[in-house]
């Protein structure tokens, strides 16, 4: 069993080891949907439910399920809980149902949330298991919100359909257009690289700064 923290398991979920920043999973919902930073957070949270619940299904039965046929046994567990997010959005946000459309049964696919079931749920406990799926769901509603974000306010002026440089703002309509989600994720992972980066610098800097000081070697005759 492994004995990683719950404040690891946040880090690693929000930022050091993000489905997105880190690992690149996820990439068709992300690229697809974020036309909008509202369409982000809805298949990011429909994301995190489906993950939530696999990773507490998977952590119950991982001692029941034979090797060979545990990577079936996941899908089909995912496929149930995307099928009862499907059916609940469509009654309930019926709208933003079908604004993301297609790409909500196809969370069913998404390497992220099958990746989690195979490398963390499948190993851990169930309280375990429900911190993972909270953060990498958090982590992966964070990314696809930045870019939402990201190509609505470049692509339209707005965020949350609120204009926000007036009449005269003309927006880069390419961002809204699937080459624009490629180039805005391309900067945005730029800026984590930079961010990471500087992150290091200063973490490097504090173990110099507490460090004991070099004693000076007594001459020899």
């Amino acid at each position: 069993m492994s004995d990683v923290t719950y404040k690891q398991i946040a880090s690693d979920g929000i930022w050091n080891n993000n489905p997105v920043f880190a690992q690149l999973l996820g990439m068709c919902p992300l690229l697809g949907v974020t036309t909008t930073a509202e369409n982000g957070i809805g298949m990011g949270l429909a994301s995190l439910a489906v993950l939530l619940g696999s990773n507490i299904v998977v952590s119950l039965v991982r001692n029941y399920i034979p090797r060979d046929v545990r990577i079936p046994s996941y899908i089909v567990i995912i496929a149930s809980f995307v099928t009862i997010i499907d059916l609940t959005m469509n009654a309930w946000l019926h709208d933003l149902h079908k604004t993301l459309g297609l790409f909500i049964p196809l969370i069913v696919v998404n390497c992220a949330i099958l990746g989690r079931s195979e490398a963390f749920a499948s190993k851990n406990t169930v309280v375990k298991a429900i911190a993972d799926g909270i953060f990498m769901g958090l982590g992966f509603t964070l990314a696809l919100f930045l870019l939402g974000a990201a190509r609505e306010i470049l692509g339209a002026g707005q965020i949350f359909g609120y204009d926000l440089f007036g009449a005269s703002f003309h927006p880069a309509l390419g961002f809204v257009l699937p080459p624009g989600a490629f180039i805005a994720l391309g900067f945005i992972l730029a800026l984590v690289k930079w961010i990471d980066q500087m992150r290091e610098a200063a973490a490097e800097k504090r173990e110099a700064a507490a460090a004991p000081p070099v004693q000076p070697q007594p001459e020899t005759a």
